[in-house]
């Protein structure tokens, strides 16, 4: 459909696993057992929680959330892949398209603030453990959470109404698994200044930003614990930091790869790859580090079985 110079176009095709032909099937079950141990790993760790009276405390509180955000925007991306697999089809509308990239945004962003909150609730614990339960009391942990949520979906609102604007001349191939900004802004034919320069500065402020913070925080918490005299007293503290410390380098050193990559980009192979790791797979691997590396989680579940057998 042509609007005056522009053609409007209605829906995309996402050739992230277009040039796919053999072994779908493997992928459908790979993809497939993966969401699975997402959705099963997460609500796992939500209900431990949930249950057990002693992990009702800010960490877990935020992990709670944490979980939360990884069932969420999993599930904003992983359907639509198996479902684009099972009917042979690679398209999306348009209004799907941005639908799905408001909630990517939205969840990623959100997750991006609360690992910071996490690390400074560690930062608070380890560093100040006299104020501890004044500077993180159950209201500053609820405003805390409801500010990280609040916070990504504003960052989603403002892309997402920039690529609202967006023309694409008739070019609806997107060379990506999903909808997101890039791979839009690769394809849009107007003026897109204005969107590269808000990107780059949610990258500084949403991305940047927390990380640093992050940094920062686990420079202090390090600080202290050195001081510390004894050997138990240095791997108490630091066990409780070091799920923590895996999560923050898996998720932003994917999320930094996946969101400033070089302008000429990379293979559409290692976009596909890269793209999975960020959005597939470190959803998947949260729970598991919680659960494996954290000796409470562990116990608690742990009760709960035996109370079920």
């Amino acid at each position: 459909m042509d609007i005056g110079n522009q053609t409007l176009v209605t829906e995309f095709v996402l050739l992230g696993f277009s040039n796919i032909t053999d072994g779908q099937v493997y992928l459908i079950l790979l993809f497939l057992t993966i969401y699975l141990i997402t959705i099963l790993g997460n609500f796992m760790i939500i209900t431990v929680i949930l249950v057990d009276s002693h992990l009702h405390s800010p960490m877990y509180f935020f992990l709670s959330h944490l979980s939360c955000l990884d069932v969420c925007y999993s599930t904003v991306t992983v359907p639509k892949i198996l479902s684009n697999f099972l009917l042979q089809r690679h398209n999306i509308s348009y209004n799907h398209c941005l639908t799905q990239m408001f909630f990517l945004i939205g969840f990623t962003s959100s997750e991006c603030w609360l690992l910071a909150i996490m690390a400074y609730d560690r930062y608070a614990a380890i560093c100040q453990p006299l104020h501890y339960s004044h500077l993180m009391s159950p209201r500053v942990c609820v405003i805390s959470a409801i500010i990280a949520w609040i916070g990504g979906f504003l960052d989603a609102t403002v892309h997402t109404a920039l690529a609202s604007n967006f023309h694409f001349c008739g070019h609806n191939q997107i060379y990506h698994i999903f909808c997101d900004l890039p791979p839009l802004l690769k394809i849009t034919c107007g003026e897109k200044f204005v969107s590269e320069i808000t990107m780059h500065i949610a990258t500084v402020f949403v991305g940047l930003g927390p990380f640093l913070f992050v940094v920062i925080s686990y420079f202090y918490i390090l600080a202290s614990i050195l001081r510390i005299r004894s050997n138990t007293g240095r791997h108490k503290a630091f066990s409780t930091c070091i799920s923590h410390v895996m999560v923050v380098l898996l998720y932003f050193g994917n999320g930094f790869i996946n969101y400033n990559q070089p302008s000429a980009g990379y293979s559409l192979e290692t976009d596909t790859l890269i793209s999975t790791m960020y959005c597939i797979v470190t959803p998947m691997m949260n729970p598991l580090i919680y659960s494996l590396r954290n000796k409470e989680v562990k116990g608690a579940l742990r009760k709960i079985l035996e109370r079920r057998i």
